[in-house]
């Protein structure tokens, strides 16, 4: 089966190379894609880690950090697919550690991948199946845990579609830590054993914000005076910042030292996001491109680095979650609550669903439908300090109520680091 699917993914390949080519994508990491790894490099069983987007490198921060406490000798490997993901890979790492490139879905090429580094256990951030990775490190006698394991819908769709060749690849894994009582019982149905799946919560919510960050820095960052006040939209996509931008130019009429600073998902596209904002007939400046002088003097900020928007939320007064006025899916709301903002989104969270849906229920966030939504809930938090303290307040409350997920899951792949399950 696994000839047929090596076959099937070099089609792939070779009809979406010259895609990848054309649109700029090709990076000096895509040897490692290929398996290639550096002359000379040592490896003493590492704690392999596995991360696609920055916020599951994000989210094994936290992992990390505890692992070193209890596992001081131990070094790391630690891949992703994106140069983004590389390079926050690259903030978390240590001397000794190896940052690198997923190899390619391709038995030929994980085979020597894995030879060579032969980690004491190989852990993926939430859901990432893939059939050979999986198949090629149970043929090595190595564990594979799968931790904050979530199953989407979408997901649950199309996995649902080939479960009978699903299963098979969800046998070879040793612990699925789920995110949920959902996840859990979708992973069950698609055929993970049920001894296999424990439910530890999500790790998202044990990400502690930095007490290095400093709201004053940041606003002084944007020449922002002492009484203006900062709304972030944050994460946003395609076909929102024009719902925003139009919010903004309603919400100037009643508060007209309010500031807007908007930070697309993709900070490539902060061009786009400008022109959009000149359009609409605002003063509007990128943020690396401009000094704090000439950022006073204008009205919308772009954001267009990467790393730096959790900075930025420590100087905001309140936080418009993106990819949830579009049906993206939503974002991770933890960061702006974590760092003790008040929090609206949008309709569209289902890939956060369980989070937004407990901060709901303990009235932790608000949840706006529209332009007018937004309008109306940004008014109501500056106009009444009382209850953006109290929303702060009931979401410090809901993170602390769930934190925990990171030690759990270390409790339970400890025994694999330490050698003394199913005889590794």
């Amino acid at each position: 089966m696994f000839i047929i699917y090596d076959l099937i993914f070099i089609i792939f390949i070779l009809i979406y190379l010259p895609i990848y080519l054309f649109k700029g994508k090709f990076h000096k990491g895509f040897l490692r894609r290929l398996g290639s790894l550096p002359e000379g490099l040592v490896f003493n069983e590492p704690i392999w880690i596995h991360a696609v987007s920055v916020g599951e490198v994000m989210a094994m921060r936290e992992l990390i950090s505890e692992l070193r406490r209890e596992y001081p000798l131990k070094k790391f490997v630690i891949s992703t697919v994106t140069p983004t993901g590389n390079k926050i890979a690259n903030t978390i790492a240590q001397e000794g550690d190896f940052v690198t490139y997923l190899p390619l879905d391709l038995s030929f090429i994980l085979k020597r991948v894995i030879k060579r580094i032969k980690p004491c256990v190989f852990i993926i951030a939430e859901t990432e199946i893939w059939p050979n990775l999986i198949t090629s490190l149970y043929k090595s006698r190595i564990p594979i845990a799968i931790l904050n394991a979530r199953i989407s819908d979408s997901s649950f769709k199309g996995y649902s579609a080939v479960k009978f060749l699903l299963k098979p690849v969800l046998d070879k894994v040793n612990i699925f830590c789920a995110q949920s009582g959902n996840d859990s019982f979708r992973l069950n149905i698609l055929g993970a054993k049920p001894l296999n799946i424990a439910v530890t919560g999500n790790m998202k919510f044990d990400q502690v914000p930095s007490k290095e960050l400093d709201p004053v820095l940041y606003r002084q960052r944007l020449g922002l005076k002492s009484k203006e006040r900062l709304l972030i939209a944050g994460s946003t996509h395609p076909g929102e910042e024009i719902i925003i931008l139009n919010a903004y130019r309603l919400l100037l009429n009643n508060f007209p030292e309010l500031r807007l600073l908007i930070a697309p998902r993709h900070p490539e596209r902060a061009d786009e996001v400008k022109s959009l904002a000149d359009n609409a007939g605002f003063q509007a400046g990128r943020i690396s491109l401009m000094d704090a002088d000439a950022l006073a003097a204008k009205e919308v900020f772009i954001l267009d680095t990467v790393g730096e928007l959790k900075g930025f939320y420590s100087a905001a007064d309140i936080v418009f979650v993106g990819g949830s006025l579009v049906k993206r899916g939503g974002q991770n709301i933890l960061e702006p609550a974590g760092a003790g903002k008040p929090v609206i989104f949008g309709p569209y969270m289902f890939n956060f669903r369980d989070i937004a849906q407990v901060f709901l229920e303990h009235k932790a966030a608000i949840e706006i439908l529209d332009r007018d939504g937004l309008v109306a809930a940004v008014s109501s938090l500056l106009d009444n300090n009382l209850k953006a303290e109290r929303l702060v307040k009931n979401a410090r409350e809901v993170i602390s109520h769930n934190q925990g997920a990171t030690k759990r899951n270390i409790k339970l792949i400890g025994k694999f680091i330490e050698g003394s399950a199913y005889g590794y």
